[in-house]
This record gives C-alpha cells, structure tokens and sequence, in this order.
C-alpha cells in the first residue's frame, strides 16, 4: 500500500489522500461576492439618484450622503465596539441600505431623521440579529416604516420638482394621495386625472411628488435591466409583484373605472418599481426556490393593491413586503426541491 501511495504520489494527475478534502456544501463556486453584488446593485441604483438629484437638487445627494455615511459608521461602530468582531463594511451591503433608505424618503428630509431611520435599519433591525444574511426584515424598509408611523408630518412632506435641479422646488402630495384624498370627497377617476393633470408621461420621466426614489420609472427600470443582464436577481420576484398588481388592479378597474385607477398607473406610481426591484428582491429576506419566489411576489403585489385601494395608506409596497418577509422561511421549507436520489411514491 505504502509503495502504491509513493507512485501514486510521483505521478501527475493521479489523486492522493492529500486530494481528498471533506468539506459542507457548496462544492461548487460562482466566484461571486458580497462586495461585488452589492457593487452592481449601487450601478443599478446609480439612474434613479442621478434623476433624483437633476429634479430635487443638491439637497438630495446631500440627503443620500448622509443617510450612506450614517448607516456605514454606526455598523462599524457596533460591530468593532459592541460585538467585537472584525469590521465587514467593505462588503459595501450598509452602502447599499444608505442609498435604499435616502431614495425612500422624501427628498431633503432633515438630518436627524435621516440618521434616526439608519439606527433603525442598521441597529436595529440588521445587527441587533447578528449582521449581514441573519435578518428576517429588509433594513432600509423597516426603516422607511418606523419613520413613517413616528414621524408622519415630515415622511408625507413631498417635493414637487419643477424643472431642474436649480429651479425652486414645491411641496405637494403623490399622485396616490391625489386619488385616495379626492376619491374620498366624491370625485371619479376621470374628474380627478384631468383636474390635476395626471399623465403617464410625468411617471415615465419624473416631475412628480413622492420619495426620490418613485420619480422616475424609466430610470428603475435602467437598473432592472442591469442587475437582469449582471445576473445579481432572478425575475421571478418582480415579475410576480407587478404582474400580480397589475392582474388585480385590472379586476378591480374593469368593474368600476370611475372609482378604481387602471392597473397601469398602480404599476408606474408609488413605489412599485422600487420595492418590486431592488427590496422585495433582497438576497437575505426573499425566498431561495423559484416557486418560492413567485408565491413570495405575488403575495406582495396583491397585499399592495389591498392596502392602496382599501388601507389608511395610499401606499402599501413598503408594508406588503415586510408582511411577506415574515413568511419566507415557510416558503423555503415548503417549496425547497426534492434530494436528489429521494424516492418519488407513485399512486
């Protein structure tokens, strides 16, 4: 055996004991890493802060300054001083929930309340669970929520952009508001899209209230097809949630187009591009099976439509996708694919 092993050893391509090394899985590697996905995630979130800033001004890359730098030291301070472990902001994934937080507020919001949503995000939400691939919640939109329910004058204190980022801006309500509010006091759909000037054609391309995320879809949809081309997301999620709402959304505008918007405008305003994009999709809180995937969208694009027509809020993305991060580990126990070699019983 000795003198076996000896020749073994002296000839190429032949294995030896030392070749054999047990190990979990993954056997096999991509080459990806979390420095990198997140890196392409920022490119893909690149268009909408530069729209963002051309409409809102210089207020907004301010606000997204702030909200980045808050979320990078207050991880790193609580991973080098409280869990004595090494620092992991190189990762660049608090970079990433910065950005998401500061494009789901609206544009110049104050400092502290900037700051506030990091602590929620980054204290409490992802390190208070261990750090990165340990949380059940999405961060950036915990944050948006606490924010919301806490400080409702401030989050609901919407920008209108005028032009260009050196033109004046003024205060107004999201085309969401517009409806649920006049909806409420008695006018139809068509009274409240001529009377307000409502076109598809502002949703495409900005010039709309909402958080600096929502104004522009064109520049969603530039990311999309970057992190599709990139390889960093499957479609199945946000093919589910806007398919999902605009399946619902068109049942419920067939029966009364006077009193319900078509699914169309759900699709374009709001947040519906940016949480079905970049937050329902988020590696840690959304379901690793494609089965799973699609139950998860779809579920997240009916609740929203829910909470839009019939909730207090006229927007519900942000609620329908932590409702939905609740349930993703029994969606990866119950669609998780059968072992390969398991016997299949038949009759």
């Amino acid at each position: 055996m000795d003198e076996k092993m000896k020749i073994d050893e002296g000839m190429p391509g032949r294995f030896t004991d030392k070749d054999w090394v047990v190990s979990p899985a993954p056997h096999v590697h991509s080459g990806a890493t979390t420095q990198g996905l997140m890196r392409d995630v920022l490119i893909a979130l690149a268009p909408a802060l530069a729209v963002a800033v051309y409409f809102f001004g210089w207020q907004m890359l301010l606000t997204a300054a702030v909200s980045v730098a808050s979320c990078v030291a207050l991880e790193f301070a609580i991973q080098k001083y409280l869990m004595r472990c090494r620092p992991s902001v190189n990762d660049l994934s608090a970079t990433v929930t910065g950005l998401l937080l500061a494009l789901n507020l609206p544009a110049g919001a104050p400092w502290w309340l900037v700051t506030t949503g990091s602590i929620v995000a980054i204290g409490i939400t992802k390190m208070s669970f261990g750090g990165l691939g340990k949380n059940p919640f999405n961060p950036a939109l915990v944050g948006r929520v606490f924010l919301l329910i806490s400080f409702p004058v401030q989050m609901t204190h919407w920008v209108v952009p005028q032009g260009t980022a050196t033109t004046d801006a003024v205060t107004g309500a999201t085309p969401l508001s517009i409806i649920k509010e006049n909806l409420a006091q008695g006018l139809s759909i068509d009274g409240i899209v001529e009377r307000f000037d409502l076109s598809y054609w502002e949703l495409l391309f900005g010039r709309i209230g909402g958080s600096a995320g929502e104004v522009s879809a064109v520049a969603l949809l530039a990311g999309f097809g970057w992190l599709l081309f990139r390889r960093v997301i499957r479609p199945h999620i946000p093919l589910a949630v806007l398919g999902s709402m605009a399946l619902l959304g068109g049942v419920f505008w067939l029966v009364d187009p006077q009193r319900f918007i078509d699914p169309l405008f759900h699709l374009l305003s709001g947040g519906a591009l940016l949480g079905a994009i970049f937050m329902a999709t988020d590696y840690v809180t959304s379901p690793m099976n494609p089965w799973g995937m699609l139950i998860f969208g779809i579920g997240i694009g009916v609740l929203t439509i829910l909470i839009r027509l019939f909730g207090a809020y006229p927007e519900g993305i942000s609620f329908a996708i932590l409702i939905m991060n609740a349930t993703v580990p029994l969606l990866n126990k119950y669609t998780k694919p059968k072992r390969y070699g398991k016997e299949v019983r038949h009759g």
